[in-house]
């Protein structure tokens, strides 16, 4: 195998060796202080595997990798946050008891996290998916308290939901073809003339929308983050959402189109990005606001993925790694900020405060930081019309929200007493947010095809201001409600959902009903079956 096939490899089998390791109880107690160097093959793959490098293994894996561009951006900014992420995590949970249990789940969802930029046929795409969005289920649930549990009940149904979606999609493009486990692209090709086109796009957009949180499907991430352990949530929120971008870029044709999809996504899209800058500004938690953020930006991300997909723009794909790797270190560095945060005091905290508002910022398109390249680079997809007006007022809403959140963690960490954040959190947290700023700049030429210097024209610039003053002076006229805070709680249509319970009830009786005309059909032996890997899945999960 090639230098490039083996560090394609690595990306995927490191972790999971590492994993592997933890059986042994010498090695499970040192897992936590390697979780830094398990992502490294994935940076390298990123950084020196030529564009179009692929590798296959034989039977009896049958699993080919292939590293494309918007692979390549999305995996080396995921595996740098992961690398990072891992580094504050050995520190911030030294003294944590169950810390090495969490070193094993933190590595299974980093092997298939990552693994999925790469992995390039079907079966194993739909493997390395189910592996990230199961082994994510132990990061949520790690603190054991209610509300963690709570969480992760929410997180693991939808996870489970999404995964049904995408396998019934996932054998109606393969049905007929002539290998069982074809490439993602030889599918993707013969999607459009499919008889069967609109519901495979359908099962694919339900499934993948509701790993990116689209609204309404988007109820996982405003409870599991803020309950995830802070080095979790910031992978969580940074790398484990962009499942869901990946897929829809693997997945859907942008190359034929399909504009009644494409204007879909962009309505959902923009749906995401109001509703949840609306309910964040009314949230009282830190880890919340952020979770909200996500949200919102991706969102955003489903924008500019209908926008190619209604064009015929297979360029767009590049552009949504560009803005999601952009998303991926700014929301990475900040949820680790919270946690820096917390541990400083005294006359260090000010400028730490001053990096994490510039870095909240940067998500509403601040000029010069990675946001504000993003934004630009992603107008003339847009146009200068109604969608790329109604991108900018989502700009102002994220202004609005992040203002909004900086002044939460000012007023959090307001009293700390004076201290400094340990060295193994302080330098991981600026390792990201340095490469969140200096990052995008050496790729935007390249995506935009526009020179660095156009960057700082005056009608550029008065492009990412004007959103970014409305934004400000939207939540100057929120803050003037005084019961604004806390109205929508945590979790939003879940805890209306919760309030049905007495109609779920009666629902349950009506189906134990429909269970006794059920078994009189030829159908209730596939309903039974479904029913036994969903109560195998919840075995495992409780094992």
């Amino acid at each position: 195998m090639t230098v490039s096939g083996s560090l394609l490899a690595a990306t995927i089998l490191l972790p999971l060796a590492t994993a592997a390791l933890c059986l042994s109880r010498a090695f499970r107690a040192r897992a936590p202080s390697l979780l830094v160097l398990a992502p490294l093959p994935g940076l390298l793959a990123a950084l020196l595997v030529p564009d179009g490098s692929s590798a296959l293994f034989p039977a009896p894996f049958r699993l080919s990798l292939m590293l494309d561009r918007p692979g390549a951006i999305l995996l080396g900014g995921a595996a740098l946050l992961w690398s990072a992420a891992g580094a504050f995590a050995a520190s911030y949970m030294r003294s944590d008891p169950a810390k090495a249990g969490f070193a094993v789940w933190w590595l299974l969802t980093l092997a298939g996290s990552l693994g999925l930029f790469i992995v390039r046929d079907i079966a194993n795409f739909y493997l390395l998916f189910t592996l990230a969005s199961l082994a994510a289920y132990g990061l949520i649930v790690h603190e054991q308290t209610a509300r963690a549990h709570r969480a992760g009940t929410v997180y693991v149904v939808l996870a489970l939901l999404a995964e049904a979606f995408l396998l019934l999609a996932f054998v109606m493009l393969a049905a007929g073809h002539p290998d069982p486990n074809p490439a993602i692209r030889e599918v993707v090709a013969t999607l459009p003339a499919s008889p069967l086109r609109d519901a495979i796009v359908t099962l694919l957009v339900l499934g993948f929308a509701l790993k990116l949180g689209l609204v309404p499907l988007h109820v996982w991430l405003p409870l599991a983050h803020p309950a995830a352990p802070m080095p979790a949530s910031a992978v969580l929120s940074g790398v484990v959402v962009k499942a869901g971008a990946i897929g829809l870029i693997r997945f859907l044709p942008f190359e034929a189109g399909l504009p009644f999809w494409g204007a879909l996504l962009i309505g959902a899209g923009f749906v995401t990005a109001y509703y949840a800058a609306i309910v964040g500004v009314t949230q009282t938690r830190a880890k919340t606001i952020l979770a909200y953020s996500t949200v919102s930006q991706m969102g955003l991300l489903a924008v500019l993925l209908g926008t190619g997909l209604e064009n015929a723009d297979p360029g767009a794909t590049s552009l949504v790694a560009y803005y999601a790797v952009h998303h991926t270190l700014v929301k990475g560095a900040l949820f680790l900020a919270v946690g820096v945060l917390a541990a400083t005091g005294g006359a260090r905290l000010r400028p730490v405060l001053l990096l994490t508002t510039i870095l909240a910022l940067s998500l509403g398109g601040m000029p010069l930081t990675s946001g504000a390249l993003a934004k630009l680079a992603s107008k003339p997809m847009l146009g200068y019309g109604l969608v790329s007006h109604a991108m900018a007022l989502a700009g102002a809403g994220s202004t609005m929200l992040m203002l909004h959140f900086t002044l939460v963690v000012a007023r959090d960490v307001r009293g700390n007493p004076a201290s400094v954040a340990p060295a193994g959190q302080l330098i991981p947290w600026l390792a990201v947010a340095a490469a969140s700023l200096i990052l995008p700049w050496s790729l935007y030429p390249a995506i935009s095809g526009e020179p660095l210097a156009s960057l700082i024209q005056p009608d550029a610039l008065w492009k990412l201001i004007w959103p970014m003053l409305l934004g400000a002076l939207a939540l100057l006229l929120v803050r003037r409600f005084e019961r604004l805070p806390g109205a929508i709680p945590e979790g939003d249509i879940v805890v209306l959902a919760e309030a049905g319970t007495p109609a779920i009830t009666r629902l349950a009786a009506f189906i134990e009903r429909a269970d006794a005309h059920l078994r009189r059909w030829p159908v209730a032996g596939l309903l039974l079956l479904a029913l036994a890997i969903l109560i195998g899945g919840a075995l495992m999960l409780q094992a």
